[in-house]
């Protein structure tokens, strides 16, 4: 089946992990943030629909997307344009659904959603993925016209092997990968300066190197990063001077890059648009 291009959408990423808890989510609504600071027209699907996290950390929390009954509008904030399931359910409320129902759920978000206008198309849409390599990320990898994943772990061996498995899943479906981050990379003592390993380092700049992709970031495990992210306002606008929140900015910088770069070397696409 042909991968699906989205109107008005210019390129489509995902952010990826292979296991739940290494800041995918944080790191996805992050460089969203970054990149709409930097000036680029940016969307932002929450997929993870049995942990919707994204209204909550883009602070729009309890705000409902208008819908015409055909067309829905995201929720708009901090320059992103959100759309997420956790805007339908309460957070107390669990998703008890099966896999067919979710891919349905997050077709119609891709589909439905007026990402971008003929006027003001949409530069990039982030598509904060569920974690694992699961029926519903293989889905999105193959029914969705992906510019590139990608693919956040932590420095520990246990979270590479997993990290791996999805660096390897969107190669096998010929999704480009745009590199890894490495996240909760080292802490810094605020107090005395003092780098401390905390779930080890360097494994992803050695992943990395193996499987000759690139590392677009080693983010540091930063207490300002949860404050700010449950306040609603992500890092780089919470506390813009930070060493993360340059980071973020950095993982944004090569991401457009990376983007921009295969756009000038790929052939045109033929291309199936929704309507």
């Amino acid at each position: 089946m042909a991968a699906v291009t989205i109107p008005h959408v210019q390129h489509i990423i995902a952010v990826a992990s292979g296991k739940g808890g290494v800041g995918k989510s944080t790191t996805a609504v992050n460089l969203a943030v970054a990149l709409a600071a930097q000036g680029k027209r940016v969307g932002l699907l929450d997929a993870d629909v049995y942990g919707p996290s994204q209204p909550r950390m883009l602070g729009v929390a309890g705000k409902e997307p208008f819908s015409d009954g055909t067309i829905i509008e995201p929720v708009v904030n901090y320059g992103v344009r959100l759309m997420s399931m956790g805007f339908m359910v309460d957070e107390d409320t669990p998703m008890v659904w099966r896999g067919p129902m979710v891919q349905s759920a997050l077709m119609q978000m891709l589909r439905q959603v007026a990402w971008g206008t003929a006027k003001a198309p949409l530069d990039v849409l982030v598509i904060d993925m569920p974690p694992g390599t699961g029926d519903t990320q293989l889905t999105l990898a193959q029914q969705v016209a992906l510019a590139g994943a990608v693919i956040v772990s932590t420095p520990q061996d246990i979270a590479l092997i997993d990290a791996r498995k999805g660096l390897e899943m969107f190669k096998k479906v010929n999704v480009p990968i745009l590199g890894i981050v490495e996240n909760m990379s080292m802490f810094c003592c605020p107090n005395c300066g003092t780098q401390t390993p905390v779930f080890a380092h360097g494994g992803a700049r050695e992943m990395a190197d193996k499987l000759g992709v690139p590392l677009l970031a080693e983010v540091p495990l930063d207490v300002a990063i949860r404050e700010n992210t449950d306040a609603g306002k992500p890092l780089v606008l919470g506390a813009p001077q930070s060493p993360a929140a340059e980071v973020y900015r950095a993982l944004a910088t090569r991401v457009w890059e990376a983007l921009a770069s295969r756009q000038k070397q790929a052939p045109a696409p033929v291309k199936i648009v929704i309507e």
